[in-house]
């Protein structure tokens, strides 16, 4: 999870005499998901301070008239409205009903002015749409519901959009992904405000971990179909429904452009404007999803790994991977492997940068051979072992200019393809 930025200078912005960050003000409106409007109200609004839990003041603030229906039908009735944000440290939205929809405007200016006096404001799952809307995220990190997060980024570009963070703390705006990532940001709210002792017991409370990370719960796995509602009714959605069929196959961004009857050009505009990135880096991206599910599934070599996903060689497998989830393909399966022992056997856990020495004589084979026009495993088997050593490069072209990281999560702050672009290999 990303930490507080000292790099963004309206994170020191001096609170208001007459806000306190233990007063926390939860907006709802009318059509707002349940749970992840109950998250904040649970947290802040019972006291636990005989579990040792510092005690918040809540209020709950209706954003727009009422009455409020939430999902399912329940009618809710705040006790407060708008004006009582004007009491509050902390600003809670938890959700937002339609990501189609424009917040309202009363709402939106309560937030800015908020902001402006010194409130630290949080959007929970889509309630980053509401803080995006009301121009609290221009320019700052952010994340949302993996699943709404291309069209965050798409309507508001200036929003550095990362869906693969459970949340984002970038100092007094914080943003978290979606339903029980919520819990995670209040957490560690708590443990912002009040220390590691606080936030441990209010998890016991809640029967809930600390302190996850996306690596933990291996939320990289629900980002490969990570499109825009809005692409169902487009003719370019049974193009991409292609790609996503034949990831297996070589193929280019041309090739998609043809089977949709366009230019290059003209088709690399229309994906953009539709999902927010670029074709060829959303491409990618689904190769080395499809890598990463067939590494937890199956007993396939990386070699044969690279062949299934549509890459032209391991080498560029091996690349493009340690850029998109920060390890080699051999280092996450182990890992992976460690942590869920298969037919039922604990199995002795594997470091990451263990399994990369194991990983390595196998890359080296592989650059000599492609170099002769051999292959990894005919190497081996012509017994130019020897050789591979021998030739051994001194360093890995593929390699990140960062030290190594927990597997799934690479180090500093991710970008969101279509951000800002870089080369691919």
């Amino acid at each position: 999870m990303s930490q507080d930025s000292a790099a963004v200078p309206d994170a020191a912005r001096k609170l208001a005499a007459r806000r306190r960050r233990e007063i926390v003000a939860v907006l709802l409106f009318s059509g707002g998901p349940i749970f992840e409007s109950s998250i904040p109200l649970s947290v802040f609004g019972i006291d636990r301070q005989d579990a040792g839990v510092p005690r918040y003041r809540l209020l709950v603030c209706a954003g727009e008239d009422a009455p409020l229906r939430t999902t399912g039908g329940l009618e809710l009735s705040a006790p407060y409205g708008l004006e009582a944000i004007s009491r509050a440290g902390t600003v809670v939205v938890p959700a937002w009903r339609s990501i189609t929809q424009a917040p309202p405007p009363a709402a939106l200016d309560a937030l800015r002015r908020a902001h402006e006096e010194g409130a630290r404001i949080v959007g929970l799952c889509t309630g980053a749409f509401v803080l995006a809307a009301a121009g609290l995220l221009d320019g700052r990190p952010a994340t949302t519901h993996w699943m709404y997060a291309p069209t965050l980024a798409k309507r508001y570009p200036s929003v550095h959009v990362d869906p693969r963070e459970l949340f984002v703390d970038d100092g007094d705006v914080l943003t978290s992904a979606g339903t029980a990532a919520g819990i995670d940001l209040c957490l560690h709210i708590v443990r912002t405000d009040h220390g590691a002792d606080a936030a441990n017991a209010l998890a016991r409370r809640l029967v809930v971990p600390p302190r996850r990370t996306a690596s933990d719960l291996g939320h990289q796995r629900y980002l490969d179909r990570s499109l825009p509602e809005e692409i169902g009714a487009d003719p370019l959605a049974e193009v991409v429904a292609w790609a996503l069929e034949h990831l297996h196959e070589q193929f280019d961004v041309e090739t998609l452009a043809a089977r949709a009857y366009m230019s290059r050009r003209t088709f690399d505009r229309r994906f953009r404007s539709l999902t927010g990135s670029a074709p060829l880096q959303w491409l990618i991206t689904q190769r080395v999803l499809q890598a990463q599910r067939l590494l937890e599934t199956s007993d396939y070599s990386v070699d044969e790994v690279a062949g299934r996903c549509g890459f032209r060689s391991p080498v560029a497998l091996r690349g493009h991977f340690r850029r998109q989830l920060g390890a080699s393909p051999a280092a996450y399966r182990a890992a992976y492997r460690a942590r869920r022992p298969q037919n039922g056997a604990p199995e002795p856990a594997l470091r990451p940068e263990r399994a990369e020495r194991a990983e390595r004589p196998e890359r080296e084979r592989a650059a000599l051979g492609a170099g002769a026009g051999f292959s990894a495993s005919a190497l081996a088997g012509h017994g130019l072992a020897e050789a591979a050593e021998a030739a051994k490069p001194t360093s890995d072209p593929y390699a990140p200019r960062m030290p190594e990281t927990a597997v799934g999560r690479a180090a500093g702050r991710p970008v969101l393809p279509g951000q800002r672009e870089r080369p691919v290999g």
